[in-house]
């Protein structure tokens, strides 16, 4: 029965958000009142799983994703994100074109919001195309595919950020775990499938595409640039990696033996710790990227605090979607739900992740959000993460892989590339539809794959 009762949830979720376009937030509350009902849970106890589900999701995301979208703008706003992309072209040459925007997709999606980085991007693939001559298809999947693989599997977006605080995930491992799995999916995704479109003709939207460039002397350095944008990269593997190699540098050197030398190590061991936290490596962030991208460049405190707040402004629907289902995640848990699917299901024929991948797809292809896909797959398989040999870093990537399946109509990003490349439904499909799928199906391989030697 609680099987079934969780099917209907979402299937009343995929209605109301589908078939009603009803406001997300507003369908995960009604669907979530819903299931707690049929759970017998009171009206009081639904009441306290709303508001704990709310403060516990966003309570450890909040940070995280406000400085990420802070972020990305200081980035996109300094033409810090077109200098990297020109720079790459640049160095790479016409030969590895596609190489290098896979490359620049990748730099600027990492600390911009997928919506952010699509339509700063786009206009910087239609200037390289009218400066090539190549085909736009050719140029532009490879960066597109890049952003997203940035956004289903790096943290810190919302997705793969909010899926790792659901399953305990460590944010610096699911990391490194996503660019290992992803930089080989972006390859395949991006230039190797991109070879195969260059017979589409694209003549950009004229009313969306404005190919405007800021002039070379008004941008920041390409190394400032790189720095500030790959900065929290930087900071949340630190401690990953200083935690996984630091037994074997005390086999090989011992541990300190002076009073002096061990004070340094545990300093510096905490150090570490401190600039490795996720909180603290985003926040440490976009304070060198004001500095840097900003103050120095001569930019106004004003200014660049206006451009903070029009960044926390476009998040806030992501975070309603987040805390959303937040909501769906606790009534589940405190009426019982996720224990139950989570005994039922562990004894099922089928590895947890490709279990995990599963269910996100089918939600995807039904709702349209990666997000909602991921974060209401990471709700139910919570328990099965008890099953031996399941890390919940593998778990998180497995889940997002799944959230990218076949994107179509009811996505918003499918509309978004088919408007700004101004293609027909059937082009869309042929190109954007199919390298999602790609993205999905061989991130889900990379990591089955991954899994043998982690």
């Amino acid at each position: 029965m609680p099987l079934l009762l969780s099917l209907a949830a979402i299937l009343l979720l995929i209605a109301l958000i589908v078939g009603l376009k009803l406001d997300t937030f507003i369908s995960f509350i009604i669907v979530s009142i819903c299931l707690g009902l049929a759970c017998n849970m009171n009206m009081v106890g639904i009441s306290a799983s709303i508001k704990a589900g709310i403060g516990g999701t966003l309570g450890s995301l909040l940070m995280i994703l406000v400085f990420g979208a802070m972020l990305g703008k200081i980035v996109a706003d300094s033409g810090a994100a077109q200098q990297i992309t020109t720079s790459l072209v640049r160095l790479c040459g016409i030969k590895n074109i596609q190489w290098a925007m896979a490359l620049g997709g990748l730099l600027i999606g990492f600390p911009m919001f997928y919506t952010a980085a699509f339509v700063i991007v786009v206009p910087l693939i239609f200037a390289t195309g009218m400066t090539t001559r190549l085909p736009l298809m050719y140029i532009g999947i490879p960066m597109i595919a890049a952003l997203s693989v940035s956004h289903g599997f790096l943290p810190p977006h919302p997705s793969p950020t909010a899926i790792s605080a659901q399953l305990g995930a460590d944010l610096g491992k699911t990391l490194l775990y996503g660019l290992i799995v992803g930089i080989p999916i972006i390859a395949i995704a991006g230039p190797l499938f991109a070879r195969t479109l260059k017979k589409y003709q694209v003549t950009p939207n004229p009313e969306l595409v404005h190919v405007q460039h800021l002039p070379d002397n008004q941008l920041p350095g390409l190394g400032i640039s790189l720095f500030c944008a790959l900065l929290p990269l930087f900071l949340l593997t630190i401690t990953t990696i200083s935690s996984s190699f630091g037994p074997a540098i005390d086999r090989v050197f011992g541990h300190p033996q002076t009073l002096i030398a061990q004070t340094l190590f545990s300093i510096g061991g905490k150090v570490i710790a401190f600039v490795g936290d996720a909180n603290m490596a985003m926040m440490i962030s976009v304070l060198v990227a004001v500095y840097l991208l900003g103050i120095k460049r001569g930019v106004k405190m004003k200014q660049l605090m206006k451009q903070l707040e029009e960044a926390v402004k476009g998040l806030a629907p992501m975070l309603l979607i987040i805390a959303g289902s937040g909501i769906f995640m606790q009534v589940m848990k405190d009426g019982g739900m996720n224990t139950y699917i989570g005994n039922s299901l562990k004894d099922l024929p089928l590895s947890p992740l490709v279990l995990g991948w599963t269910i996100a797809a089918i939600i995807r292809v039904c709702v349209g959000s990666a997000t909602v896909a991921g974060l209401t797959a990471g709700s139910i398989l919570l328990p099965l993460l008890h099953a031996p040999h399941t890390q919940p870093e593998l778990m998180v990537l497995s889940i997002g892989a799944g959230s990218l399946m076949f994107s179509h109509v009811n996505d918003s990003g499918f509309w978004l590339f088919k408007e700004y490349f101004n293609l027909n439904l059937k082009q869309t499909f042929a190109t954007w539809s199919l390298m999602e799928t790609i993205v999905s199906v061989a991130g889900l391989a990379g990591v089955l794959l991954l899994q043998l030697f982690v």
